[in-house]
């Protein structure tokens, strides 16, 4: 294929997906729309009237920001390749004669900010007008460009050696330059595992050990009984940005932890704060995340190997107004590519991700000894965060990581009726 073809191909494929994408969000409001009347009956008892009208209200205005802010993505996307600003950008730098290395990562970087600072309006726009509209936002003003600037000072700092070394792998290694890559990669990303409990998320939010009291005898009660070993429990202060909840664990080994957010301890009652936990407790015990790390990992290894072919063909590179083949031009054409021609596999993960989640479920039920902990506390959650009830199947099969919320319990009272009757 020349270039010319290879463009037509990329722009198709562009074309196909963002139409499917925005198919998708049409179909989503539409069938929330059809069933604003009243809720659902699985959730007639459950949401009352005015909430669920709101979360109505929030699933359309997001979705229909969703749409515009997508369209201006893809212009903007499409504006920057058509034009040739890849390839001008390119020649720009090149007359500083900065190294291959140190040109490429300040190219990577120049064009990463340059996309960022083409979505700041609608990132604003979604934190302090739509969420702050429903009653979520937290964040001000100050805190919104402290996070801006250490998340551009975090990446600098993390992403620059990453790049270099990634670059050094490709003009050093020899043929299978993609495979001590992706050892060098798997490592570094490892490595930040490890790291992010005690040196990066704390740039950002403050853990303080959760109090002496019940909550904190329930939850290690819980952990013993399940075989858990953490390194401690924590409260984050998420509340000084949103009043979404949450709950994770992070790390491995020595440096794994429990991490409730405060706004998750306000609203949940105890027994559905430990159910929540046993769930991902559930999410270890099954080896979910180890197996997501492996997939992950293939992932990786698959790319760099499509990307060391990549670098054979001029072609590619011209089609993006590149003159002429390079380590950084190959990684950005790899990743404006992989949406396009990746798109319809997204599925794929979705339902591993779903199944995993059925799965962390009756974990969750076996050791809470019933579904009614679980049971509550998704449909707080789900109330407190507006979630959409009504998503069309389309658009939750493509979508969703996690079953829907009348899905899990649905699920959830078979597999506790079940076990009783065992």
């Amino acid at each position: 294929m020349d270039s010319s073809q290879i463009l037509i191909l990329y722009l198709v494929l562009f074309a196909l997906q963002f139409a499917w994408e925005t198919l998708l969000n049409i179909l989503n409001m539409r069938n929330v729309r059809a069933n604003a009347a009243a809720p659902p009956p699985a959730f007639a008892d459950r949401v009352d009237a005015a909430t669920y009208k709101k979360s109505i209200d929030y699933t359309i205005t997001k979705t229909r920001f969703g749409i515009v802010s997508s369209l201006f993505s893809a212009l903007v996307l499409l504006a920057v390749i058509l034009s040739g600003a890849l390839g001008y950008l390119d020649d720009w730098l090149g007359q500083f004669q900065l190294g291959t290395f140190t040109h490429g990562v300040i190219y990577v970087f120049a064009l990463a900010l340059l996309f960022n600072l083409a979505s700041l309006p609608f990132s604003l726009y979604s934190t302090f007008v739509i969420e702050e509209k429903f009653g979520f936002n937290k964040m001000t003003p100050k805190l919104y460009i402290l996070d801006m600037l250490k998340g551009l000072l975090l990446s600098a700092v993390l992403m620059a050696p990453l790049l270099y070394g990634l670059f050094w792998f490709m003009e050093s290694a020899g043929r299978f330059w993609w495979l001590y890559a992706f050892l060098f990669i798997a490592g570094f990303q490892l490595l930040m595992v490890l790291l992010y409990p005690t040196l990066i998320a704390p740039l950002f939010n403050k853990f303080t050990p959760l109090e002496v009291g019940s909550l904190r005898e329930r939850i290690l009660e819980m952990a013993d009984k399940c075989g858990f070993r953490t390194s401690g429990i924590f409260k984050m202060d998420g509340s000084k940005r949103s009043k979404h909840s949450n709950a994770y664990f992070t790390g491995f080994g020595r440096s794994k932890r429990i991490v409730l957010f405060d706004t998750l301890i306000e609203s949940l009652t105890e027994p559905q704060v430990v159910a929540v936990l046993a769930h991902e407790i559930g999410h270890e015990k099954k080896k979910h995340i180890k197996k997501m790390l492996v997939l992950s990992m293939l992932s990786l290894l698959a790319g760099l190997y499509v990307l060391s072919l990549l670098l054979q063909l001029d072609a590619f590179f011209q089609a993006f107004g590149f003159a002429e083949n390079s380590y950084h031009a190959a990684i950005v054409i790899f990743g404006f590519c992989a949406g396009p021609f990746t798109f319809f596999l997204s599925p794929l993960s979705s339902i591993l991700s779903r199944k995993y989640e059925y799965q962390a479920d009756r974990y969750a039920v076996d050791a809470t000894g019933s579904a009614e902990g679980l049971h509550g506390a998704l449909l707080k959650l789900s109330s407190e965060n507006l979630s959409n009830l009504t998503p069309h199947p389309w658009y939750s099969f493509y979508h969703y990581s996690h079953p829907t919320l009348a899905e899990r319990l649905a699920a959830m009272d078979a597999y506790a009726a079940k076990v009783v009757k065992a």
